[in-house]
């Protein structure tokens, strides 16, 4: 008995010291906490169980009172990665084993790509080992670790842990530079680790899942746009398939296809119109999974003068005939200023099918916009299809059309709105193309056109080719700086510098499952340079969301990053050229930063030194939603409002508590006026000043009450396109009664 009771006291001795170092420096009382630890321990049977118990002791605690026992509970999932790493690989004493013996297994394995050895040096190798920093491991939370963890780290084929966390930082920066000149590139792989471990910022999903790994592409986003043939229509549908498999999220413009009622090789009424090609792409969604972690994402835009329209905004509504709805694809609609000035003065609005208006009036109508607010080739287009006795048009009160817009968005969130004229107006690259619609996240505005099919046939009797004309296929490659991070740090420039190369990089390095996203890629060089953790930046700065001193310090920070981001790219213009498409640009003429009154000093140097230089990248700044990434950053997602300051993150496979970032009875203040809470038309106004400095768009979700009066969410809308909105997400809203929504009832 009393060899039993010195045995527990041990246990206790260890575990206390256990504890007591996980605490170190943290803001948490433990006594308590020991007690209920050490009750535990008789039901512990072996060290994997005792650090679970310890995590789901520590993590029950998380509150707004004691954020850091996020802390706590990260800590003690290090130790337990440290040594799963340690056991799997074969090393003992240390946090980290060495870093050319890790990659040396994992290519042997079949997990990394090889090109990491046949890249680097093994004494490239070892300098990279000495440059990695485990103390920063002790920046993740709990959330971020736990994500970060079970999502990207590199394992063997059994799921066993074998990479650590700065290890998956330090394979990025080495995966990302590897095409870098020899007598730079040590240095330049090191300065992207420091970025990346210092969490001044994430790099996107797919890069950070599978840069370094035998598998996978490195882009987030991709659209795809549809010609009006069968051909095409198929053919996209494959290639959408192709890019979901890989991770790719897409958006897909079906403005071209012909309506329903639609004549087919001069046979009327025989088209069966978008619906059941969408159906089609419904299905490859569910049946075609992001390497089986998810379904596919997919998302249609349609013109909402389509003759169809009525019938697509009906398409995820939750009642109806089943045969004409598509719940697993998101929905996007394309306005042109005129519409929203009809839906404005309560005028008319007419429907078209797009296959008879290019048979009866030689142009098509989705090829135009308006080149200046309130006037414009697109309107005169219109006004003449209108007019055309020959073209069959149905005409329908504009607000109806917006209604059922509404009606879709607070029942499903979408559709996501996409402001056509304004887009093409501020398109960098209007000399090349038009663009027709966004992606998945709204983000992303670049030069669109269809794939078109000219030839098949037979080669040395039996080879099939088919040859195609390519069109303009956008891929997008994204990171994001975390502000609440790296503003606090000033360190935006360094930063920039370096973010900007290593998504340079990504496009030359990248595979893509389909050749003309690759062409594109190479065409324009986009990258998508973007931010999370707003809310955390004002919480930390003590600024108001509902503020004109918010207001200014949007305008002044993108401003800053803009100008930052234009001068990184500018600089690897003139060290490696620029891309293929500049002459002509916005940015060679001198228009970009006309139209943005980018007139003082600093900038006309600028300007003259792109027009010099030339500039690397041709679209180059979009601010993307950044949920999984900036979870593992510890801060707060793209440029939203929290949801609360303390409430449970739930998923598929966990459901833990989470305070807001940096959470004191300083900042919370700041994060009480959460998303439901904090008045809409502020952060319309917000996002229009930070819309001015970024040259693609921003995910931009409005939340609200399910039971906002439609003229609400009207105006919101039509303050969202006065004022220079490019695009806006979901409609976010939810059931739950609304504390303090003062604004929503006005």
């Amino acid at each position: 008995m009393t060899q039993t009771i010195t045995s527990d006291l041990k246990k206790q001795d260890v575990l206390g010291e256990k504890i007591d170092r996980a605490a170190e420096g943290l803001k948490v009382d433990t006594h308590e906490y020991k007690e209920k630890c050490f009750r535990a321990l008789s039901n512990v049977t072996n060290q994997s169980h005792l650090t679970d118990m310890l995590i789901k002791n520590a993590i029950e605690n998380i509150d707004e009172a004691s954020p850091d026992w996020t802390f706590l509970a990260s800590r003690l999932y290090l130790e337990q990665l440290y040594e799963q790493a340690a056991n799997n690989r074969g090393y003992s004493g240390d946090k980290y084993g060495g870093l050319y013996q890790l990659i040396t297994q994992l290519t042997h394995m079949g997990i990394y790509t090889p090109k990491l050895l046949d890249t680097y040096s093994p004494e490239d190798i070892e300098y990279f080992s000495g440059k990695i920093k485990p103390e920063r491991d002790l920046l993740f939370d709990y959330l971020g670790l736990y994500t970060f963890a079970t999502r990207y780290l590199a394992t063997d084929h059994e799921k066993n842990v074998y990479e650590l966390p700065q290890e998956r930082w330090m394979i990025i920066a080495m995966h990302l530079m590897q095409n870098e000149k020899l007598e730079k590139r040590r240095e330049l792989t090191v300065e992207a680790y420091w970025a990346l471990s210092n969490l001044y910022m994430t790099v996107a999903t797919p890069t950070m899942n599978n840069a370094g790994k035998t598998h996978g592409q490195l882009s987030s986003c991709f659209i795809d746009t549809v010609d009006d043939s069968l051909q095409s229509i198929y053919d996209s549908n494959t290639d959408i398939a192709k890019l979901s498999k890989n991770g790719g999220g897409i958006g897909v413009y079906m403005g071209k296809i012909r309506a329903r009622g639609s004549a087919i090789k001069g046979f009327k009424g025989m088209s069966s119109g978008v619906v059941p090609w969408i159906k089609q792409l419904n299905n490859t969604a569910v049946s075609v999974d992001q390497l089986g972690t998810r379904k596919g994402a997919i998302a249609i835009y349609l013109d909402v003068w389509h003759a169809d329209i009525e019938s697509f905004l009906d398409l995820k509504l939750n009642n109806g005939d089943e045969r004409m709805r598509a719940h697993d694809i998101f929905t996007g609609v394309t306005l042109p200023d005129y519409f929203m000035e009809q839906v404005e003065k309560r005028g008319e609005w007419y429907l078209f099918d797009p296959h008879e208006v290019r048979q009866v009036m030689g142009f098509s109508l989705e090829d135009f916009y308006d080149e200046e607010k309130g006037s414009g080739s697109w309107r005169e287009k219109y006004q003449a299809c209108i007019n055309e006795e020959q073209l069959t048009k149905r005409k329908v009160p504009a607000i109806e059309i917006m209604k059922r817009i509404m009606k879709s968005q607070l029942e499903s969130g979408t559709p996501f709105m996409f402001y056509r004229d304004e887009v093409n107006r501020k398109n960098n690259n209007s000399h090349e193309g038009m663009i027709y619609c966004s992606n998945l996240c709204t983000e992303i505005t670049q030069n669109q056109s269809p794939t078109q099919f000219l030839e098949e046939y037979v080669e040395q009797e039996n080879t099939i080719v088919k040859k195609y004309q390519t069109g303009d296929y956008v891929v997008c490659n994204l990171s994001s700086i975390n502000l609440g991070k790296a503003v606090p740090a000033d360190v935006l420039e360094r930063l920039i510098s370096i973010q900007v190369r290593m998504l340079d990089n990504v496009i030359d390095i990248n595979t893509l499952p389909i050749k003309q996203a690759m062409l594109t890629n190479k065409k324009y060089r986009a990258i998508g340079l973007g931010t999370f953790g707003w809310h955390h930046l004002l919480a930390l700065k003590n600024i108001e969301w509902e503020s004109e001193k918010a207001v200014n310090y949007t305008d002044e920070l993108y401003e800053e990053i803009a100008y930052l981001t234009i001068k990184s790219s500018m600089e690897l213009a003139r060290e490696k050229e620029s891309y293929p498409k500049f002459k002509g640009s916005k940015w060679a003429t001198g228009e970009y930063f006309k139209v943005r009154n980018y007139e003082d000093e600093k900038w006309n140097k600028l300007q003259e030194q792109v027009g010099d230089y030339g500039i690397r990248n041709g679209y180059l700044l979009a601010v993307a939603p950044n949920s999984s990434t900036s979870m593992i950053a510890g801060s707060t997602a793209s440029i939203d409002p929290i949801f609360k300051p303390f409430y449970s993150e739930e998923k598929n496979d966990f459901r833990i508590p989470k305070a807001a970032p940096d959470l004191t009875p300083e900042t919370y203040s700041i994060y009480r006026r959460s998303a439901y809470i904090v008045d809409q038309r502020w952060s319309v106004t917000q996002n229009a000043k930070r819309q001015r400095h970024i040259d693609q768009s921003i995910s931009f979700n409005i939340y609200v009450p399910n039971t906002i009066r439609a003229s609400v969410l009207l105006d919101l809308h039509l303050q969202a396109w006065k004022e220079g909105l490019k695009t806006t997400y979901y409609v976010r809203s939810t059931s739950s009664d609304i504390e303090e929504c003062e604004w929503c009832e006005s």
